[in-house]
């Protein structure tokens, strides 16, 4: 039987608890709290820290779209360091339900992580591939294998070329084999987030970086925000259905620079970057065979 109740439970405390876990590594900074309604039905909390010793700007939402047809409700993080080193990150998890006249129901699990960093690491990117596969342990054969791939092709830029960062996992319309296993697939991947970042975060935050570093952390941020308002369909979602734009474009980083016709120097750290991790890669099988 769907249970939306338990869902938003859910949803509200998973946003807690990534709250408190940000706030607790950041040592620095706190989230402000921003409750909001829609006339329409529904409404959510946006979370948005500024200015941390980890964060420089970063959101954990929750929203709900309510009083129609339909309901769809979800938490959208995105955190955007400060560091160069430390990889921007992106989580999100959704739940969509129809109930139209006369119909029966119906309804969907959708969502995912991804990493963006800007100076990879290999054992980063494998860390955070081996946390995404282990989340999608119980969902059956070949689970990681296909949300891995399918990340890999929803965070591409066709018109750079590019992967936006070295992926991790992306399912929508999940609804088999049943409520109860797709909603403790959900809770997986939603816990596994963590997992998965705060690792690298601590690792890399107290790498020195210069001038460079940081004009190539605001370069890079120019492809999060060309594909955020490009292709990104939560995005999309979230302005045509009347969703708070707010909240929506609180996945914007703080600062961001485009150049005309910039390319990296050979042997340089941004030429690795865009050389060997810009695209699909089978990252775990590469590594095991290796």
């Amino acid at each position: 039987m769907t249970d939306r109740v338990a869902v938003r439970a859910w949803l509200t405390g998973l946003q807690q608890r990534i709250v408190e876990a940000i706030e607790q590594a950041d040592g620095a900074a706190r989230f402000g709290s921003d409750r909001w309604t829609r006339a329409e039905g529904g409404g959510g909390e946006s979370r948005v820290l500024k200015d941390g010793a980890l964060i420089e700007q970063g959101g954990v939402n929750f929203s709900e779209v309510a009083g129609a047809p339909f309901t769809a409700m979800g938490v959208s993080l995105v955190l955007h360091p400060g560091n160069p080193h430390v990889p921007t990150t992106h989580m999100n998890l959704r739940f969509f339900m129809a109930e139209p006249a006369g119909a029966a129901p119906s309804w969907w699990f959708g969502g995912g992580f991804d990493l963006t960093p800007c100076y990879p690491v290999r054992e980063d990117v494998l860390h955070w591939h081996r946390t995404a596969r282990d989340a999608c342990a119980a969902g059956g054969p070949g689970a990681y294998e296909r949300y891995k791939h399918w990340c890999d092709r929803y965070f591409f830029l066709p018109h750079r070329g590019e992967t936006r960062g070295v992926g991790g996992l992306f399912f929508d319309d999940l609804h088999e084999p049943g409520f109860d296993d797709c909603f403790a697939f959900a809770k997986r991947v939603g816990e596994a987030f963590l997992r998965a970042w705060l690792p690298i975060a601590e690792r890399r935050r107290h790498t020195p970086f210069g001038e460079r570093e940081r004009r190539f952390q605001l370069y890079r941020r120019g492809r999060y925000v060309e594909f955020n308002l490009i292709h990104d369909r939560g995005t999309l979602f979230g302005l045509q259905s009347g969703g708070r734009t707010e909240s929506i474009l609180m996945s914007l980083p703080p600062l961001v620079r485009w150049e005309y016709g910039w390319k990296p120097e050979p042997g340089s750290p941004e030429e690795t970057l865009y050389r060997d991790y810009l695209r699909p890669r089978d990252w775990l099988n590469e590594a095991e065979t290796t």
